[in-house]
């Protein structure tokens, strides 16, 4: 008898509906899977056979059972199929009811004595089956509150095989998981640090509010002890809370990933990433023998912060070029082609040299002028024109160690990023720009216009620091977001002062 239940399966960071096609007919007993499945698929066949004996089932012995995964022609990978495989088997073979199965959607894992184990991407599998038209969809109880975020569609949980044969002989006996997305504190998301712990820095401070509120990349340069690590990770929490559309598209990301944490919904807060240097460059764009999303895309809508930046081996550097214009990253392999999303908001720290204190006024810096060349070159300059803000973080005088902060907090702060973000979400309303910084070559033209005296100093600027083309443009947007922090319609010459000078550091260090 032939039985058709429905999966899923993801590619890239959505998922599509998988077809398991159950035969059970006369023959040689067999057990054969097809459509083009890995070894962890392949292998369900003795997890199947294990789990159907020891719920205390009838696995049918002496048939010949084919198992096809539709469509045929794109790679199955992962444990997914394991419970459509045994409910398509035990369907076909008469031992369970039929009745729901066109309106039901099944993924998980089996253990051998019959447990369901938790699998990835059930976010975008629940998304799909709602997509489908599915009105009931079956997952392992692990994954049933980030399935449940997903609105009209009956989600249950189940803990073991027997669970889903009892749900199949009387769906109605069971009350499906829901979730209120109303519940999640979106607009006020938990962060456990704060700006107010930073002593000093503050035209650092200054810095990296200009940044957040053009989601503009920044590179901070000082000795060691300065207080750059410090000061990236607070960024996340004066950017603007995500909105529910980020909150499921940063959540797919960790899903499919198999990085959500057990029991989690939704992933409420920006993301922060910060890969070791050691980090190669599948690790960080992304890739594996069936792609998986790497740092950059796990960033996404949030921070990638990269310390000890020339540290980080050339090749995996230059991968950065392609996700900080475009904003997604695209893998090529044998199983094929995949496009992540990568908008995320890059920040960077390194050392003036490779002891670290060339800037510092209280050591002396052993290095030979070859050896900090050499170790400055690491930066190509094509990346570093595709950051638009370099700062100078100093070592802290003894006088601001020892007193207690006294700086803004991190609501003060983002509450300004927030106006700025406002303004600039009303300018691009339905081009699909949400900050300054994505601005393309027609938008900068038109929103960027400046005067003859700021154009004096813009055309000083450009032969005095030998700008490129790239570096003039970001000029332009840095002027744009520090004009909508003060509130001003138009570009003044305050504001594009301000912004070359976050240029010229990179100029003084790298020539």
């Amino acid at each position: 008898m032939l039985v058709r239940v429905d999966s899923c399966a993801i590619l890239g960071v959505d998922a599509y509906v998988v077809e398991v096609e159950v035969d059970v007919a006369l023959g040689l007993s067999s057990f054969t899977i097809v459509g083009l499945p890995d070894a962890a698929v392949r292998e369900s066949a003795e997890r199947v056979r294990a789990a159907i004996r020891n719920t205390g089932y009838d696995f049918p012995w002496n048939k010949r059972v084919t198992i096809n995964l539709a469509p045929a022609d794109i790679k199955k990978v992962g444990p997914i199929y394991d419970l459509p495989i045994a409910i398509g088997i035990l369907a076909a073979s008469d031992q369970v009811s039929r009745e729901f199965l066109d309106d039901m959607m099944i993924v998980g894992e089996l253990s051998l004595d019959g447990g369901v184990r938790s699998v990835h991407g059930v976010l975008p599998m629940a998304l799909c089956a709602k997509h489908a038209g599915k009105k009931y969809l079956v997952v392992p109880e692990a994954n049933t509150r980030e399935a449940a975020v997903v609105e009209g569609i009956n989600v249950y949980p189940v803990t073991s095989l027997t669970d889903v044969l009892q749900l199949m002989e009387d769906i109605n006996s069971v009350q499906p998981t829901r979730l209120d997305i109303g519940n999640f504190a979106l607009d006020n998301p938990a962060y456990d640090v704060d700006f107010a712990d930073v002593k000093g820095q503050d035209h650092v401070k200054r810095a990296l509010e200009v940044a957040a509120a053009g989601g503009h990349n920044i590179l901070m340069i000082g000795p060691p002890g300065s207080g750059k690590t410090m000061l990236a990770r607070r960024i996340p929490t004066i950017l603007p809370p995500l909105n529910l559309d980020e909150a499921l598209e940063t959540t797919k990301l960790f899903s499919v990933s198999g990085r959500l944490e057990a029991g989690t919904a939704l992933i409420t807060t920006r993301p922060f990433r910060a890969p070791h240097h050691t980090i190669s460059a599948a690790g960080l764009s992304g890739g594996g023998s069936f792609p998986q999303p790497g740092e950059v895309s796990l960033a996404h809508h949030g921070v990638l912060f990269l310390d000890e930046l020339p540290e980080f081996r050339r090749d995996v550097l230059e991968i950065l070029r392609q996700p900080l214009e475009d904003g997604h990253v695209t893998i090529s392999r044998v199983a094929g082609t995949l496009s992540y999303p990568a908008r995320f908001m890059l920040v960077a720290a390194m050392n003036p040299c490779p002891c670290g204190f060339a800037t510092d006024p209280t050591r002396t810096c052993t290095c030979s002028p070859s050896l900090v060349h050499k170790y400055l070159q690491r930066i190509s300059g094509p990346l570093l024109d595709r950051i638009d803000i370099h700062i100078e973080v100093p070592r802290l005088k003894d006088q601001d160690l020892i007193n207690q902060p006294t700086g803004e907090t991190s609501a003060v702060i983002q509450a300004r990023v927030m106006r700025a973000r406002e303004i600039q979400q009303r300018r691009f309303s339905g081009d699909g720009v949400f900050c300054n910084a994505h601005m393309n070559a027609k938008q900068i033209r038109k929103f960027c216009v400046a005067k003859d005296d700021v154009k004096d100093l813009l055309r000083t600027a450009i032969n005095q620091l030998n700008l490129s083309a790239r570096a003039y443009d970001r000029i332009l947007k840095l002027a744009r977001t520090i004009a909508d922090l003060d509130g001003a319609e138009t570009i003044s010459l305050s504001h594009v002062a301000e912004a070359v000078q976050y240029r010229t550091l990179d100029r003084k260090i790298w020539g």
